[in-house]
């Protein structure tokens, strides 16, 4: 017993069961306390009645507990319950990518001060490793660039829609029945859940704090499935894609949206529920790391990686993990998506009348806009015309201008294409 890490658990949905699991038989982890919302609710694992209790605050403020793992998710209350047990003297693992991007500059500021170590490998990208590896491995590398697949469920549903020919409404039902979608889907499906990860993927591989407030987000819900055909044919796919990017100068390009990734990639073969993260950097060059980003075994991998990291230092150092903490002494400076420049695809239902294409590619002109591909659809019942636009790169205030100067126009689709 006195070689044991002991640790407490917030939380025991699917991610706290599969790390219960994992965990069971572990000669050199003991599992002291388990907080949870209702003691009685049937469970997939048998947990001692003396483990369980209603109320976190028996984890953290538990004197035998040496590690709280917070799996509730959220601000509140896992801020309170974190930050208590910081102050009592608790290291930390979480998988709370939202508490991470909202409080994370409060959350490792008050673990130095406690001399506290707090690890998220699992807030990323679920059975991934990321976080350790940038953190190690990769320590030595400027990295400027991340390209990734980060959400599961939109994941999802964009390979389906891409398969089967199907709209979005449709793919979302049956991803909710399922279990891939939430009842409730907004935070998935607009992006919400992706922002909150490449936060934090950005400012630690970026060393400068990237503040989610900067973060320009955008959802799938607009994709439609003839978006997805079109793509096919220009030779793309759709993903919903976290991009971060940051140059000489620390100015940071953070955002989520759906982009036209080249069928020439890895990314553009990332499917269904799988997650990928592409960076670059030097020296490594290109660096792709996939598996799957959730999951009740994938993600407790993760949660279970770091506390055996722990308990690896556990009684041996006054200072644990060093390389492992927060060193964070510069803030990124944001770019507005107003300014950044790239290639766009552009769906257009336009009247079938003589000179249409010509006054897209005058207005195109009038901004400095090269048009790098151009395809007519045919003519509707209604003598409307469907008209797709491929630009080279350019600026996203001045894309935005085009859209506005397309009378009689209907644009259906404006989505950014990866370069």
């Amino acid at each position: 017993m006195e070689n044991k890490l002991r640790i407490g658990i917030i939380g025991l949905g699917t991610v706290g069961t599969g790390v219960y699991k994992t965990l069971e038989n572990n000669n050199s982890i003991e599992i002291v306390k388990i907080a949870v919302k209702n003691i009685n609710k049937p469970r997939m694992v048998n947990v001692p009645a003396d483990k369980m209790t209603d109320n976190p605050f028996d984890v953290v403020n538990n004197p035998e507990v040496d590690v709280v793992v917070e799996l509730i998710g959220g601000v509140e209350p896992a801020w309170t319950y974190i930050s208590t047990a910081i102050k009592n003297g608790k290291h930390i693992v979480t998988a709370n990518k939202e508490l991470l991007a909202k409080k994370g500059e409060e959350l490792f500021n008050l673990a130095e001060e406690y001399n506290r170590v707090c690890l998220y490998e699992a807030a990323i990208a679920g059975g991934i490793p990321i976080i350790m590896p940038i953190k190690t491995i990769l320590a030595g590398n400027k990295i400027t660039k991340i390209q990734a697949i980060l959400n599961g469920t939109t994941n999802y549903i964009l390979t389906k829609m891409d398969s089967d020919g199907a709209s979005y409404e449709d793919v979302l039902k049956e991803a909710q029945e399922l279990g891939y979608a939430e009842t409730d889907p907004t935070g998935d499906v607009e992006g919400f859940d992706a922002a909150y990860k490449i936060t934090t993927l950005a400012t630690i591989a970026f060393k400068q704090r990237v503040k989610i407030e900067n973060v320009y987000r955008e959802g799938i819900t607009k994709i439609r499935k003839e978006d997805m055909a079109q793509a096919n044919e220009f030779g793309y796919k759709i993903k919903l894609i976290a991009n971060a990017t940051i140059d000489e100068d620390g100015n940071a390009d953070v955002r989520v949206h759906p982009m036209l990734i080249s069928k020439d990639t890895t990314l553009a073969h990332i499917d269904y529920v799988t997650n990928a993260v592409a960076m670059t950097g030097h020296p490594i060059g290109n660096i792709v790391l996939s598996g799957p980003g959730a999951g009740e075994f994938p993600t407790a991998s993760s949660v279970v990686g770091d506390i055996l990291a722990i308990q690896a230092e556990f009684g041996k150092t006054d200072y644990m993990l060093p390389m492992m903490r927060c060193h964070h002494n510069l803030t990124a400076k944001p770019v507005k998506i107003d300014d950044t420049y790239n290639k766009y695809y552009i769906s257009i239902t336009a009247p079938n009348a003589i000179g249409v294409i010509a006054k897209i590619g005058t207005i195109c002109a009038s901004k400095n806009i090269s048009l790098a591909s151009i395809l007519q659809r045919g003519v509707s019942e209604d003598n409307t015309a469907d008209i797709v636009v491929i630009t080279e790169r350019c600026q996203e205030k001045l894309i935005k201008e085009v859209v506005n100067e397309l009378d009689n126009c209907i644009v259906n689709s404006l989505i950014r294409v990866a370069e």
